[in-house]
């Protein structure tokens, strides 16, 4: 991201210092002027000590009277205001300034979020910019008050890393939002599950691309953003611009909780409505635990159910080779198996560990 230069008036002077200058340029009081552009007396009075403005009709009038084009006090008036608006933005800014530190600026900057900057000034303009947001009070009644819940429809208050989860989740609208997808279509989505089951298990080289591909034909948008400092979350889904997106982070940086995490965010949009957004491994006020053991069971049933959990452990003895016939069978992948009994503590995290595979999101 590039820094956009702008130019701001260091000082600016209200029209009305220039108006009285000229008044008594022609030796015309404030009644007399006011008499000629039919103006009230009190309305030129407010001009000349700077607290009212001169509007498009004024100066028209002033142009008659004084033979001074309309378009300078126009030009005159707006970089006063202009000035006047920049100052109270300036102060705005100021207030906002620990706001901004609470933020993982550096990272967010690193990743090209924001605008790479040490000036905490800087800082906060740019994360206004980041968030389309005016000030830290707005960032607050968006992601702490809900007042635009059409938009985003919890509250952050309660979490342990508000401003770092808000940044990653913002990442994710601005990703979502440059995505051209077809209407979203549930049956057709229903139906593909079965080719990224096929996926999951092969994992080969390109696969998330390939998972991208095969959702967005269906109108799903799947998105990476990488974690950031103080939010630690696997996944996100929400519906934006009517289109489920699902969020992913590739945490911990192994396909058997990648593919569980993207099956519980399909269980969310196949199970529950459009008016939820859910995250994954954070705790926040408005969490669904009825809908998040939904989802995870979900994700069982599609990557390794309890039903063929039970026939692995049937099994006389459980080897590499006997692993890989179940994947093949199960049509999932072996790290899948290996990574559920681990977790199950069903066998040691040492058994097995090259089954699991690394994340590439290239």
């Amino acid at each position: 991201m590039e820094k956009v230069n702008e130019f701001n008036l260091d000082l600016a002077f209200h029209p009305g210092e220039t108006l009285a200058e000229k008044l008594e340029e022609m030796n015309m009081g404030a009644k007399e002027f006011a008499v000629r552009t039919g103006k009230p007396e009190k309305t030129i009075t407010a001009i000349l000590n700077g607290t009212s403005a001169i509007t498009p009709d004024m100066a028209v009038l002033f142009e008659d009277v004084l033979h001074i084009p309309a378009r300078f006090w126009l030009k005159r008036q707006y970089e006063y205001d202009e000035y006047v608006a920049r100052e109270k933005r300036v102060k705005v800014i100021e207030l906002a300034k620990d706001w901004a530190r609470a933020f993982p600026y550096a990272e967010m900057a690193k990743l090209g979020w924001v605008i790479p900057t040490n000036k905490i000034e800087e800082k906060v303009t740019a994360l206004f910019k980041y968030f389309q947001l005016g000030s830290a009070e707005s960032w607050e009644n968006y992601f702490y008050g809900q007042q635009l819940k059409v938009a985003f429809r919890i509250s952050l208050h309660n979490t342990k890393s508000p401003h770092a989860l808000s940044a990653w989740i913002r990442q994710g609208e601005i990703q979502a939002t440059q995505i051209e997808a077809p209407s979203y279509n549930p049956s057709r989505f229903q139906k593909t599950l079965v080719h990224i089951k096929s996926l999951m298990a092969e994992h080969p080289a390109g696969f998330f691309e390939k998972l991208q591909a095969l959702c967005l034909d269906c109108g799903v948008k799947v998105i990476y953003t990488p974690c950031i400092q103080k939010a630690p979350i696997s996944g996100a889904t929400r519906w934006i611009n009517d289109h489920p997106v699902i969020q992913l982070t590739g945490r911990y940086n192994q396909n058997d909780r990648f593919w569980f995490t993207f099956f519980h965010e399909v269980g969310h949009i196949l199970l529950h409505g459009k008016k939820d957004i859910f995250l994954e491994d954070i705790e926040y006020s408005d969490l669904d635990k009825a809908k998040e053991k939904e989802a995870d069971d979900f994700a069982i049933k599609w990557t390794f159910s309890e039903e063929e959990e039970a026939e692995v452990l049937a099994h006389d003895e459980i080897t590499e080779e006997a692993i890989k016939a179940f994947a093949k069978r199960f049509v999932t992948h072996p790290g899948i198996i290996i990574g559920r009994l681990q977790k199950k503590e069903i066998i040691p995290y040492s058994v097995g560990r090259n089954f699991i595979k690394k994340l590439d999101f290239r």
